[in-house]
């Protein structure tokens, strides 16, 4: 019997951004997929700086720290730096390395937030030939976009959950 080569290798969630800061809401979407996919592990992968953005407020070595702490307590959660390793910001070229060096199969997660914006990330479209796009919802964030027009929607997948009412922004607003 020939075995489904997919399905053998290890399933892998990717938190990518600016974790400016890390919050309980990127928490408790890590929380949802690790158990919803049952994932061996997800990678929060820390960017110097999204090119959509603004400069973060927090310097990257705070913002590792921070997010080392709040997710401390689950094994399953690594916090990771790519940036000067793989000479880019972009998570095409992210999804990209670690699908060449773990053969995993992966899971993108996103707030539907990003979904507004994502035709503007560098090849968008190929993104889901390297990964699974897991949507989750955000408060006052719709699921219809430009990207979500021209994916299949085999591409993309959305959670139901209650929709997350923190952004990193709405935290700087208060400090």
């Amino acid at each position: 019997m020939k075995k489904n080569k997919k399905k053998d290798y290890i399933k892998i969630g990717i938190l990518g951004g600016t974790f400016d800061p890390p919050h309980k809401g990127h928490l408790y979407i890590s929380k949802i997929a690790l158990k919803k996919f049952r994932l061996k592990k997800i990678l929060w992968v820390i960017t110097k700086k999204n090119p959509l953005k603004n400069k973060p407020y927090l310097k990257l070595k705070e913002r590792m720290r921070l997010s080392k702490e709040i997710t401390r307590k689950n094994n399953k959660i690594s916090i990771k730096y790519f940036d000067e390793k793989i000479r880019s910001n972009s998570t095409f070229n992210l999804l990209h390395y670690i699908k060449r060096k773990t053969k995993a199969n992966l899971f993108f997660l996103m707030g539907s937030d990003n979904l507004k914006k994502f035709h503007k990330w560098k090849n968008w479209k190929q993104i889901p030939k390297l990964a699974k796009i897991v949507v989750f919802p955000r408060k006052n964030h719709s699921r219809n976009s430009i990207a979500t027009n021209n994916l299949n929607k085999k591409d993309l997948i959305y959670i139901n959950s209650k929709k997350i009412d923190i952004s990193s922004s709405l935290i700087r607003k208060f400090w």
